[in-house]
């Protein structure tokens, strides 16, 4: 069984390492993948649209563990989640519903059976390593979902509030939801959403030429074309969309185009 991680710890120090101790111990044969550990501190957005953009590229069965858990120890809930796909196993903070957007969760449950937690009484600062941890081994050693806690309502996960990409009269519109680490602004806004022909996006005041590749515009200039994530992305050619726009999560971003191509698959 495959048990993908993406936390905000970085690699300093020893909190990977310790989970993937606790891991190890439970479930020896359990396969781990480091998507990234990279996430900015706290940054649930960042987390949501890692995960996101993870999740189609992993075998079916995969156990997905996001610690990126700024109310670690507060009432906020610890969840399980089961998909068609896997399951997910992370706090119920937003970073699993991008995912869960366009996923339907099979069941979802509240991490409070302390039997499969590291210890009955967690630490309250590391949740990661005391009940997220041991529960993804447990999944993977084939523990069924409904034996880590009482079952919750998917409808009530939290969602984070992106707004989704929406056809308008003359395009689409939505929000940058991710800046990865060149400055390119991951927009909500689909690959389906673009019209094969001339099609421009709006930054503020600034517009931009939609094309293929980054090599299109010379060093330095802006461009929107469609990333490998499947998004509309905002790039400049050898340099920082994030910089050069001064763009944020959240901010609104439109698509203008003179032929739209499938209205339907909005998200």
């Amino acid at each position: 069984m495959i048990i993908a991680l993406i936390t905000d710890f970085g690699l300093q120090d020893s909190y990977v390492g310790v989970m993937k101790g606790v891991i190890a111990t439970l479930s020896p044969t359990a396969q781990l993948i480091d998507l990234t550990h990279s996430i900015p501190p706290q940054d649930i957005y960042a987390a949501r649209f890692t995960l996101l953009s993870a999740y189609p590229y992993l075998p079916p069965g995969t156990i997905y563990l996001v610690v990126v858990d700024p109310g670690v120890g507060t009432t906020r809930r610890a969840v399980a989640v089961q998909t068609s796909h896997g399951f997910l196993v992370g706090p119920d903070n937003g970073v699993l519903s991008g995912v869960l957007d366009s996923t339907p969760a099979i069941g979802a449950v509240e991490l409070l059976n302390p039997d499969y937690w590291r210890s009955p009484q967690p630490s309250v600062t590391f949740h990661g390593r005391d009940i997220f941890a041991p529960v993804a081994a447990h999944l993977a050693n084939g523990v069924p979902i409904d034996r880590l806690g009482p079952a919750v309502d998917p409808q009530s996960l939290i969602t984070l509030p992106l707004m989704r990409s929406t056809p308008t009269a003359t395009g689409w519109q939505g929000t940058v939801q991710y800046i990865d680490r060149f400055g390119n602004a991951a927009t909500t806004i689909p690959a389906s959403a673009v019209a094969s022909d001339h099609w421009t996006v709006t930054v503020g005041e600034t517009t931009l030429p939609g094309l293929r590749t980054y090599g299109e515009v010379p060093p330095g200039e802006g461009l929107a074309l469609v990333g490998s994530h499947g998004f509309v992305e905002i790039a400049v050619n050898q340099g920082s969309a994030q910089q050069r726009f001064g763009l944020a999560v959240g901010d609104r971003i439109c698509i203008t185009h003179s032929r739209i191509r499938d209205r339907s698959k909005s998200r």
